[in-house]
Order: structure tokens, then sequence, then C-alpha cells
């Protein structure tokens, strides 16, 4: 991962100001359950999508993906209110209940839970997101997740943590689909959003923790979208998902040219492939001046 660029104090620099300076409307854009796709972009993501599920053998009822372009503010989803059982990705949900519930680690985070808080959200450890999962509860983590809207069941659900990670018998299954972890296509969106504009809790807040997806100190795992970006000048942020063939990912990718939201959930032997080949397209059709006109 030489070329993919972690540089902590650049990469907030860059994202705070250069999003507001190239979108005006940036700070105000909410992502609601009516918010309309971009037509143009919906079109290109779905043919995409249809091309990648021909080539690996994979049905549409086994792939949702949501695609936001920060810079455009353009909008593309596909089942994005179907909800999926997510694997590790609802660890994104401890990360804000944390901080939620320990409101002076905004400003006081030692360095040793500054570091799990990386392990768990970078390097995806169960032993880490048990932790802080046993310290918090699993029903006080949901009712943060769900404080923020970020679960609804009115409107498929979202993000769901009702099982330790790797270890335990307590679990609250999901009320839609009995998942013991579940997430969106639209609420992952939503997290992300406000992970960039600064309303995830609090701008000092959404700092600290996308500080914390960062953790420079820890190596990104070399698959799916990361993959995909290899030996591009991008800053990564991003929380995978694996669970037998529930494979899934999700991220925000900046550069010089490119500030968007990805994410795709898959159930499929193939997932890995298509997210592998999904990154490299849509990060290929935001960056080709054609299709930013």
């Amino acid at each position: 991962m030489r070329n993919v660029f972690i540089g902590l104090g650049l990469f907030l620099t860059f994202t705070y100001t250069s999003v507001a300076q190239t979108n005006a409307n940036f700070r105000k854009y909410t992502l609601g359950y009516n918010t309309p796709p971009n037509a143009g972009l919906q079109a290109k993501v779905e043919a995409i999508d249809t091309d990648l599920r021909d080539k690996h053998g994979i049905s549409a009822s086994q792939t949702a993906v949501g695609l936001l372009d920060l810079k455009t503010l353009r909008l593309a989803m596909i089942n994005p209110d179907r909800p999926e059982y997510a694997a590790s990705i609802p660890k994104i949900g401890i990360l804000l209940a944390y901080f939620h519930l320990h409101p002076e680690a905004v400003t006081n985070l030692n360095p040793t839970t500054r570091r799990e808080l990386g392990l768990m959200a970078k390097a995806s450890s169960n032993a880490m997101a048990a932790k802080f999962s046993g310290e918090m509860g699993l029903k006080e983590i949901q009712q943060v997740i769900t404080s923020y809207k970020l679960y609804d069941e009115q409107h498929g659900g979202g993000l769901w943590i009702g099982k330790h990670y790797g270890k335990g018998d307590e679990r609250y299954g999901d009320p839609i689909d009995n998942h013991s972890h579940a997430a969106t296509v639209r609420q992952l969106l939503r997290y992300y959003l406000w992970l960039e504009q600064g309303k995830l809790i609090s701008p000092e807040a959404s700092k600290v923790m996308r500080e914390i997806f960062e953790s420079p100190d820890i190596p990104h795992d070399n698959i799916k979208f990361v993959k995909a970006l290899e030996g591009k000048d991008v800053q990564i942020i991003r929380k995978w998902g694996s669970w037998q063939n529930w494979l899934h990912d999700s991220a925000v990718i900046t550069g010089t040219d490119r500030h968007y939201i990805l994410v795709a959930l898959t159930t499929h032997s193939k997932g890995n492939d298509y997210l592998v080949n999904l990154a490299t397209a849509v990060d290929d059709l935001l960056t080709t001046k054609a299709s930013r006109e």
C-alpha cells in the first residue's frame, strides 16, 4: 500500500477545506429517504453493477451499492434500504457509541484506547470490538445508534449490533431480519457523510473519529476497495466486513480530483472480486472528465 497516502495532518486539512471550496452546499446537504439520485450517475452505476454481476455470475438480489460524490453532491444507489447481514461493518457503530458515551474522550483520549479503537475500526479486531461492546453493553450501543437515526425499523433498518464479536452468547436480533449485525447502504452513506461534514456527534468528535479510522500506525488490509485503489494517490478511510459469502466494503476516498463515499454489500462467493472491480470502475468514472460534466 505504498502509494495509498495516509498522512493524518494533510488529510484532515484537505478534507475539511477542499470540499467547502468546491461546493458551498456541502455542509447543508442531507441524505434522507426521499433524496433523489442523480439520473446520469444512477444510470452509469447501474450499468457498472449489471456488467460486474454478469461477469461474476451474481444475481441482482446479491448486491447493494451506494455512491455519493461529495464534490458534486451526485447520488446513486441500488437496493439502498434492503437490510443485509453486515459482518464487521457495524463496528463503526461501536466507535460512534464510545464517543457519545465518553464525551471526555474527544479532548482526552489516552494513547492505549486510541490504538485499541484503531485496531477495531481499521484492522477489524474482534477482540477489541468485544472489549468495548462488553464495557458499554449491546443495548446501550444500539440505543445510541438508533438515537442518531442510523437504525430505523420503518425504513429498512440500518446499523445494528446485537452480538459481541467473536465471543459470548448474548444476542439481540434486529427487528426486521433477526440479524446479529446488520446494515443498509443508505445508513452507511449517512454515517460517512456526517463524519465528513463534522456532524457525527460534533465537529470535534467527528475529527477524532476520523483520526481513529486513519490510524496511520495500523496498516490497511489490502483487500476489496483498498486493493482496487492501490497505486493511486488517494486517501482512504474505510470499514470492511467478511463472513462466509457476506463480503462488503464501505469507504471515503479522497484525492486532489476526487472525494466520494462508496458502499457495497454483497452476498456471493465472488463478492470480493466484484468489490475490487466496482471500486476500480467507480474511481475511473468519477475521475474521467466527461463523467463529471
